[in-house]
């Protein structure tokens, strides 16, 4: 199918994003209740036909500690849009730390870039100043909300209410 389904937390909060098949599961054994459905597509058995969620609510609260983005290699690729950010090649990925971890530069958002290999070698042991290499953008952390609409794929229009709410946490299915 693909469809994504958006999963609101008993208040009404979005939660996380989960497929189509999970979603109606939740639904079907009365863990969630239905919000919002496609109006053009339908869930189809041999007798029965049920309508296709789009937003689902969770009957029970869900309290979820960590709150935003976590920082991984595929989330610093996604953020950065699969492109090195010195060149633009989608080609030979790795991570650059803009300021040299010799140099006291940590792993977090606002140090790490998708870069290929050549510029990250061409780049080595030096600032982007030093080596004469501008950064396409300047890294930056995301919200769960920028990266839930920018890199989850197509948002129903329905969604969009609940996402000017806080996001708590981000999975991809």
């Amino acid at each position: 199918m693909g469809k994504k389904v958006l999963v609101l937390n008993q208040d009404y909060s979005a939660l996380t994003i989960c497929s189509v098949e999970k979603a109606f599961i939740l639904v079907f054994l009365d863990k969630a209740e239905l919000v919002s459905e496609s109006q053009s597509n339908y869930l189809r058995t041999i007798s029965s036909t049920f309508p296709m969620p789009s937003i689902i609510r969770l009957h029970r609260y869900v309290h979820l500690p960590f709150k935003g983005v976590i920082l991984t290699r595929q989330n610093i690729f996604k953020r950065d849009g699969h492109r090195c950010q010195y060149c633009g090649t989608h080609e030979d990925l790795t991570l650059d730390h803009v300021l040299p971890k010799s140099r006291g530069g940590k792993s977090s958002w606002d140090n790490l870039v998708a870069a290929c290999r050549r510029c990250n070698a061409r780049k080595g042991d030096y600032t982007p100043e030093e080596a004469e290499m501008a950064l396409r953008q300047k890294p930056y952390r995301p919200s769960f909300i920028m990266f839930l609409r920018d890199f989850s794929g197509h948002l129903e229009d329905d969604w969009h209410p609940y996402l000017s709410k806080k996001m708590k946490a981000f999975d991809y299915e």
